[in-house]
């Protein structure tokens, strides 16, 4: 999602992206703190970087090809994707 103006960075709303809504966060200079008007989220900027942190899992995999199942007991065989190649 694209930053509405120049400043402070915006970072998105951990509660809101956990639901796969994109939302950027505001910035609370008197309280020193980021708020999200969607939901009620509101906390210090080492609290919202640690939970997007948490979040990163969902998409550990998403520039991996899978390449084999296996069985059930074993790791899935995946490379790194290297996009479309030239015909």
């Amino acid at each position: 999602m694209a930053q509405s103006k120049k400043g402070k960075l915006n970072y998105r709303c951990p509660s809101c992206f956990i639901r796969d809504i994109d939302i950027d966060m505001f910035y609370d200079e008197k309280k020193k703190e980021y708020y999200c008007l969607r939901c009620c989220f509101h906390g210090s900027e080492e609290e919202v970087l640690r939970l997007n942190d948490m979040l990163k899992f969902r998409y550990k995999w998403m520039e991996k090809r899978v390449l084999d199942f296996g069985d059930d007991d074993k790791a899935p065989k995946v490379e790194d994707y290297k996009g479309e190649e030239e015909k």
